[in-house]
């Protein structure tokens, strides 16, 4: 089985780079399963119906959050109403959504997909360790393919997470600090791990957001709107092949691809 996972979207950019890539590289690479993250995809904060409803639309199959899940209100109505859009796993019981799905297509095995959100220089939520292991011991006896989306700031836990899980998951991939990171590798149990994916928009920016208001921000320390740039966008992201009979990833790869008429 091959997966598409998609870093954080970011804005109009972002959900373009969504429409205009994801049907090319399903086709290119045979993929069966997009998975993206869209926290941002809304605006450069939070998600709404219709944002999803694009991510959908352009071949996303899972839209995955983080700590930017609260910022519009319309995610009530996804969190109670859609099945493939998922927040964090570690958000106390009777928070509204789910915190995994199983994807099921004809012709091939289930895939659980689970978000989980780390807790530290974030939010603190329920222990992400504890979360994740539980989520995993339920889905397995459903599918032994499992992938993570791990949102999270520090390195370390992302990369402790994995660990922890190694063998047990097919992949964990971070999101979050927009960053692409080139730690891809298949750990010794046969899970697939990126640090971070990277991030879907435009990167002549400042993570996604036009550069100067920051800049101002950093000299000053007085709040600025922080707009979605427009310049350089790409879509990243990573590409996992699963061995359907033991859950093991085969490959993992790295994803970046430029807009027509974008510089690299």
């Amino acid at each position: 089985m091959k997966i598409l996972f998609v870093g954080d979207v970011v804005g109009e950019p972002g959900r373009r780079a969504v429409r205009y890539w994801v049907p090319q590289l399903r086709e290119r690479h045979q993929v069966d399963v997009v998975i993206a993250n869209g926290e941002n995809s809304a605006g450069g904060a939070g998600i709404t119906m219709n944002t999803a409803a694009e991510l959908f639309a352009g071949g996303v199959d899972v839209i995955t959050s983080g700590d930017h899940l609260w910022d519009q209100k319309e995610v009530n109505t996804l969190l109670h109403n859609e099945s493939r859009f998922l927040r964090p796993v570690n958000y106390p019981p009777d928070t509204p959504g789910h915190g995994s799905t199983v994807v099921e297509k004809p012709g091939l095995p289930p895939l659980a997909v689970i978000n989980v959100q780390g807790r530290s220089f974030l939010e603190g939520l329920e222990n992400p360790f504890f979360a994740l292991r539980a989520e995993v011991e339920r889905l397995r006896p459903v599918t032994r393919l499992i992938f993570v989306d791990c949102h999270a700031e520090a390195t370390a836990e992302k990369i402790a997470l994995a660990r922890f899980v190694d063998g047990q998951v097919s992949a964990v991939v971070g999101t979050h600090t927009h960053v692409q990171t080139a730690d891809e590798q298949i750990l010794p149990g046969g899970t697939a791990y990126l640090t971070d994916a990277g991030f879907t928009g435009p990167h002549e920016s400042v993570l996604g957001r036009k550069i100067e208001p920051v800049i101002r921000r950093f000299l000053t320390s007085v709040p600025q709107r922080f707009e979605v740039a427009t310049g350089r966008v790409l879509l990243q992201g990573a590409l996992v092949e699963i061995e359907p009979r033991n859950g093991h990833a085969v490959s993992i790869t790295r994803v970046s691809e430029a807009m027509p008429g974008d510089h690299k």
